[in-house]
């Protein structure tokens, strides 16, 4: 027994023409229908009229060409949206980046680069696209589905023409040879059927149905995608130890939504932080690294729910109807009593948060007075404080950073002013600035602007008996996000889907096997085994090795006969060249 390869001949896609031998011909049929990939026609150009040039232009947009052109052209006009801000992320960014380049800003509202996603020509290329993947896929699947109903084809009239094929010379009949084959082939999940004097069988049908998975999941994560950014919510809030939250659009630092999503659609629950806890590593390369990041809540769903506590911690959202509640910052947040000049409080314990700068959590923000305070001489004036707060201090005559992320050593630091807060002209102000447009500054003895560090429980006092400040202490706070994705499970499903989809597309190959066992002027029964396979592959002659190594042990081959067999109906003799006799 033998096995000779030789090179994989490229199936012609085009109808036969007089030109063909019998045996060409043959072979192409053989070989036909391996994929599922549409046929690549000629170039024409279009009949004139409305419907030949719709024609033309579906058969371009549903080419596979076209989708991997539209699949780049996505990927490309994404890429500004991550380096330009965009207006539904950070709104204060996108105007930062407009007082700083004005003219270029221009532009970019021009081609709608400051609204990437929801921009007119992202879309064009998103539905394009779209359109493009489901006409691909939908004859496709037809085609495909149509091939699993039929049968592999029968066997070319010359095997010899194919990439991998064997011979020998038995004494079984042909009828034994084509049942042994039968049961061979079924043993390894073949598809086979007994055709004209041969037995035909097909495998590998997994690598097209990969193809269709990973183009229908392409297609399930671009509709995920689009409803969830059409019906997406999210929002923050900051909450003190002891405070709480109700989901209402009011009570949102900040929020940001889908263009379909209604308000009124705002799952109904509460909570309320108890406390938050946070430990740090004390010493080591991982010093100031957090070990437990968690915050205590009690949370109930509807106006009359029963509360429940809970335990939110990183990556581990609260999730309640829907909605997510992810734990995503942490810091301090000090309190102060303020009194005027007469010695009355106009600002009762209130604790103020802080932004955190670094690791170590040194903040700053602004503590401010609006209403209620009085000067020595009796006017009303509106207070302001520069504030930074070290949870661990370093000690006198350290830098003002904080050397631990625990509270240690909380030292709070004080820059006075006084004037007007510009909060009454009713424009938006950032709580945690302060805008020194129409402030001055407290004067210490030497000129210099009034300052303090204190530690809690000391008090500040200003100048020319303007009041004071008691640091009374520290509370935390965290911050939370609120987040409705719809859509989120589909497109984990169909990424999954791709990946799999694209693996038994790469992995897995389509090929098809003959036998044909016919009996010879002499008696002696010709055995010929050949198979091919979508593209020239190893995997092919080896299984087709292993299949004759099966076949040939329950049909061995004679004793050596000089006389060549015929079983060809051309004369095509089995040669030496071609076979070897075992």
């Amino acid at each position: 027994m033998s096995t000779s390869r030789t090179a994989p001949d490229e199936t012609p896609k085009a109808a036969p023409d007089e030109t063909q031998k019998p045996g060409d011909r043959d072979l192409d049929a053989a070989g036909s229908r391996l994929s599922t990939a549409p046929g690549e026609d000629a170039p024409t150009t279009p009949s004139f009229g409305v419907v030949g040039w719709a024609r033309w232009f579906w058969r371009q947009l549903t080419s596979m060409r076209v989708a991997l052109l539209l699949l780049l052209l996505l990927s490309l006009a994404a890429i500004p949206g991550s380096l330009i801000p965009q207006t539904g992320i950070d709104a204060l960014q996108v105007d930062d980046f407009r007082e700083r380049h004005e003219r270029l800003s221009q532009v970019y509202d021009a081609l709608g680069l400051f609204n990437v996603y929801s921009s007119v020509w992202f879309s064009a290329i998103y539905i394009l696209l779209f359109v493009s993947l489901i006409g691909c896929i939908v004859p496709r699947t037809w085609q495909f589905v149509g091939q699993l109903r039929g049968r592999p084809p029968g066997a070319p009239r010359r095997l010899t023409r194919l990439p991998a094929y064997t011979t020998w010379r038995t004494e079984t009949a042909p009828e034994l040879v084509h049942q042994h084959a039968l049961a061979a082939l079924r043993k390894r999940r073949f598809r086979v059927h007994a055709t004209g004097g041969s037995v035909a069988a097909e495998k590998g049908y997994l690598r097209e149905a990969g193809n269709l998975v990973f183009h229908i999941a392409l297609i399930v994560m671009l509709i995920a995608f689009a409803w969830g950014q059409l019906f997406r919510y999210e929002g923050n809030k900051l909450i003190l130890e002891g405070d709480g939250f109700a989901n209402t659009i009011t009570q949102y630092d900040d929020f940001k939504s889908g263009n379909l999503f209604d308000q009124d659609e705002l799952d109904a629950f509460s909570f309320h932080l108890k406390d938050f806890r946070g430990t740090y590593e004390p010493t080591g390369p991982n010093r100031g690294t957090p070990r437990t990041y968690e915050a205590h809540v009690t949370y109930s769903v509807g106006a009359y729910g029963e509360e429940k506590p809970a335990t939110i911690k990183v990556n581990k959202p609260l999730e309640i109807d829907g909605t997510k509640v992810y734990l995503v910052s942490h810091g301090y947040a000090p309190v102060v009593t303020v009194r005027d000049g007469k010695g009355n409080i106009v600002k009762d314990r209130e604790a103020v948060a802080l932004l955190p700068l670094d690791g170590n959590v040194t903040s700053s923000g602004a503590i401010k007075v609006m209403d209620g305070y009085r000067n020595a001489k009796g006017e009303r004036e509106q207070l302001g404080f520069q504030a930074f707060f070290l949870p661990t201090y370093g000690g006198k005559g350290s830098t003002m950073l904080s050397t631990f992320p625990a509270l240690i050593n909380p030292m709070l630091a004080l820059n006075a002013y006084h004037g007007d807060l510009g909060v009454d002209a009713g424009l938006l102000q950032n709580i945690y600035q302060l805008d020194k447009t129409k402030l001055k500054e407290f004067k210490d003895s030497d000129g210099e602007l009034f300052k303090r560090q204190l530690m809690p429980g000391e008090t500040m006092t200003l100048p020319d008996g303007a009041g004071s400040v008691t640091f009374e202490g520290v509370k935390e706070w965290a911050g939370f996000q609120m987040a409705q994705q719809p859509g989120s499970g589909w497109a984990l499903a169909g990424s999954v889907a791709a990946i799999l989809g694209l693996a038994g597309s790469l992995f897995v190959q389509r090929r098809r096997v003959w036998v044909r066992a016919v009996r010879g002027a002499d008696g002696i029964t010709v055995v010929e085994m050949a198979g091919l396979g979508r593209s020239e592959s190893a995997k092919v002659p080896e299984e087709l090795g292993d299949l004759a190594a099966v076949l040939y042990e329950r049909a061995p081959a004679a004793p050596d006969d000089d006389t060549p067999a015929s079983p060809d109906p051309d004369s095509h003799a089995v040669s030496a060249e071609g076979a070897e006799q075992q």
